[in-house]
C-alpha cells in the first residue's frame, strides 16, 4: 500500500515539475510601418509611443499577469521586413523596462519604400513558430497608407484567421482617404479582431496604449470598433 502511494506521489510530482509555471497566454507581434510616407519625427512618435504604452501601469500589469511574449517588426515594401526586437516573455516589470528601452533605441532600417501590408503579415506570421506555446497569436498592424505593393492582404488575412491568428489594426489617418475603413475591410481578421483610429501621428501614443491593453486582456467589444471619439 505504501509503495503504491509512493508511486502516485512521484507521478504527481513529476507532472507538476514538468508543467510550465509561467504559461504564455498571448504572443503579440507589434508591426510598425516605416514606409516613405513616415518621416523621422513620425517614426519617433511610434517608437516612443510603444515604449510609453508598455510602461503604462494598466498595460504592464496585464502583460506580466498573462506572461505575454512580445516582438517588434518594422516593415515597408516587398521583401523589406525586419525583426527589430526579438520575442521576449514578459515575466516581471524588469522585462517591461528592458522591452520599452529596446523599442526606444530601435534604429530605423529603411526610409524610402512602398507599403506592403500583405508581405508584412506573411513575414510576421512565420515568426510565431518560435512561440507555439502561447495560447493566442495576435498580430498588431499599424500604418498610414493602403497596401500598394506585394501580396494583397485581403485574401491572406482570411488564411491567417483560419490558422488561428487574430489581426488587429491601428490606422493612422492623414495620408490616405478613410484608412480606417480600408483596414477594417482588407486587413483585420480573426476572433475578436478590431481596428482603431489615430487621427494623426501625434495621437498614436494614446491609441496604441488603448490598443495594447485591449489586445492583451482579450476584450471583445459589442462592435468591431474603429473608435475616433475616445
Amino acid at each position: 500500500m505504501l509503495k503504491r502511494l509512493f508511486s502516485v506521489v512521484l507521478f504527481v510530482l513529476s507532472f507538476v515539475l514538468s508543467t510550465p509555471l509561467k504559461a504564455c497566454e498571448v504572443a503579440l507581434a507589434l508591426t510598425v510601418d516605416i514606409s516613405g510616407s513616415v518621416d523621422r519625427e513620425e517614426y519617433a512618435l511610434q517608437m516612443n509611443g510603444l515604449a510609453g504604452a508598455l510602461r503604462d501601469p494598466t498595460v504592464s500589469e496585464a502583460l506580466v499577469s498573462r506572461k505575454a511574449k512580445l516582438m517588434l517588426v518594422q516593415w515597408t515594401g516587398t521583401s523589406r521586413q525586419i525583426i527589430s526586437v526579438p520575442w521576449k516573455q514578459i515575466s516581471d516589470y524588469d522585462d517591461i523596462e528592458a522591452m520599452a528601452d529596446a523599442f526606444e533605441k530601435a534604429p530605423r532600417t529603411w526610409r524610402n519604400f512602398s507599403t506592403a501590408i500583405g508581405d508584412a503579415l506573411t513575414f510576421t506570421s512565420a515568426q510565431f513558430e518560435k512561440v507555439s506555446d502561447c495560447k493566442r497569436k495576435v498580430i498588431d498592424v499599424s500604418g498610414d497608407g493602403y497596401s500598394n505593393e506585394g501580396v494583397e492582404p485581403l485574401g491572406l488575412r482570411n488564411l491567417l484567421a483560419e490558422d488561428g491568428f487574430t489581426i488587429n489594426g491601428l490606422a493612422i489617418e492623414g495620408s490616405a482617404d478613410d484608412l480606417t475603413s480600408y483596414y477594417r475591410d482588407h486587413v483585420i481578421a480573426g476572433n475578436g479582431s478590431f481596428v482603431m483610429t489615430a487621427n494623426t501621428f501625434d495621437e498614436y501614443p494614446k491609441r496604441i496604449k488603448q490598443k495594447l491593453f485591449r489586445e492583451v486582456t482579450n476584450q471583445v467589444a459589442t462592435l468591431t470598433v474603429y473608435d475616433k471619439a475616445l
